[in-house]
């Protein structure tokens, strides 16, 4: 696959989001040459367009929040978990004060691709954060709105089962900018109850030998490689879900930004009893 992002003319500024989910995918039994032109590309584009998300490919595009680029799904039913589906897209419209970066959205759009094709067991997602875009943006007074949008998004979850609480290990890689260690404190503060209760942190180190690596795709942008900067933090994650792992890290972007990061984040969260889900 080519994992540059697709030329989107006329639409600024332009940057690629990408997602792995890793865990075990068996497809469902009714899935054969019938319906092999329903692929995950043509999945997530469909999802896309009907929830509103998918912007134009043209000059002067307005609406939405990514165009299509790369989906990909690779079935299997055997351990260890390796990466089940992957998903790219160009973000198109994040000029307006205040976005948040559509993490929530993206990865609702690719949980609901995989469901059309197999049951995810879901063990760990790795999530590519463009935190540049929001760099780009007016300025620090014009994202103060962004924290409140966050918090008022947390409230999807206000009712969520007690059980559904897992503890989870969340990696922000920094690639070769060293800006995510001297941010970490500040995130760790972020990330206590008062000021959110959707992911309650506990603990965050510096070190690599906390940091989360998964297997990698072959397809992530061509800065990312495993450290050697990075912040990992440990803490309880109010569900395990492609939904509050999508808020974490839209939330995480835009606590990393308010906290000088100015650069690309890979984010790595995993599950830490072992057990997974069907990322629903």
């Amino acid at each position: 696959m080519d994992a540059q992002p697709a030329a989107v003319p006329g639409l600024r500024p332009a940057s690629t989001m990408s997602a792995a989910l890793y865990g075990r995918l068996p497809l469902h039994p009714w899935r054969g040459s019938a319906v092999a032109e329903s692929d995950a590309y043509f999945l997530f584009y469909a999802r896309s367009s009907a929830m509103g998300w998918l912007a134009e490919a043209r000059e002067g595009a307005s609406g939405g929040f990514w165009g299509m680029n790369e989906a990909d799904v690779s079935p299997s039913s055997e351990l260890p978990p390796s990466c089940a589906a992957y998903f790219q897209v160009t973000l198109t419209n994040l000029m307006a004060d205040s976005r948040l970066l559509p993490v929530q959205p993206f990865l609702a759009c690719a949980g609901d691709t995989v469901r059309r094709i197999g049951t995810l067991d879901l063990q760990a997602v790795q999530v590519h954060l463009p935190v540049e875009m929001l760099h780009a943006q007016a300025g620090a007074v014009s994202r103060k709105g962004a924290v409140g949008t966050l918090i008022l998004d947390a409230g999807w979850f206000a009712d969520v089962p007690p059980d559904s609480k897992v503890r989870v290990q969340v990696t922000l890689h920094g690639g070769p900018n060293l800006t995510i260690r001297s941010a970490a404190p500040e995130l760790f503060r972020w990330m206590q109850p008062f000021t959110q209760e959707v992911f309650v942190c506990d603990s965050f180190s510096v070190s690599d030998d906390e940091a989360l690596v998964l297997e990698p795709t072959g397809q992530f942008p061509a800065w990312w490689e495993p450290g050697p900067y990075q912040a990992t933090f440990r803490g309880t994650l109010i569900e395990w879900s492609l939904d509050a792992i999508g808020w974490l890290a839209a939330f995480l972007a835009e606590a990393s930004h308010q906290s000088g990061v100015s650069t690309p984040l890979m984010l790595a969260a995993v599950r830490l009893d072992g057990s997974g889900s069907n990322g629903d």
